[in-house]
């Protein structure tokens, strides 16, 4: 069942993803990506059984991603396409870091016995997801070194932050 659970979370945080950064660029549907979130999330949170520990997971991950992410706009390293904002973000960011933050709850758990890993790991992939945006046409880049300098300290420390403390939650 555990297995199948992940698979589930998985494949929900995809489809989310998926959802936000394709009905912005290519399907003309920018809000697509919000509520293929909600209902992901509506579900997750319905199928909970620690729903006060998931909601901590929810603060506790998606703030800090959500306040990078508009710092990082504000500063000008990167920018998205997108025609509905929240601040300066997609109106869908605030769920897709939502739906990320779920991961932390379930699939990221495993990084607690393989810390080195996770941290390298994060430091890699975060920074890889948020590149991969710009041939998408959802993100331009405007300061290649200091975008990958700042995500990959950023991603690194998410993943400590996570794994020493966010972690320990019950």
């Amino acid at each position: 069942m555990h297995k199948l659970k992940i698979f589930s979370v998985l494949t929900g945080y995809q489809v989310t993803w998926l959802a936000c950064v394709f009905g912005e660029s290519k399907f003309s549907y920018p809000l697509l990506g919000f509520w293929v979130g909600i209902i992901f999330l509506i579900i997750y949170f319905y199928f909970n059984y620690n729903k006060q520990k998931l909601i901590k997971i929810f603060l506790l991950i998606s703030i800090p991603g959500y306040i990078f992410d508009t710092l990082m706009v504000y500063f000008q390293i990167y920018e998205f396409n997108t025609v509905s904002k929240f601040g300066t973000l997609p109106l869908w960011m605030i769920v897709l870091w939502l739906s990320f933050s779920i991961l932390f709850d379930e699939v990221l758990t495993f990084f607690k016995n393989y810390k080195i890993l996770g941290i390298i790991l994060s430091g890699i992939l975060g920074p890889l997801t948020y590149y991969l945006g710009e041939p998408i046409g959802i993100l331009n880049i405007n300061d290649l070194t200091t975008f990958f300098s700042i995500m990959i300290m950023f991603w690194i420390i998410l993943m400590i932050y996570y794994l020493n403390y966010v972690i320990k939650i019950n």
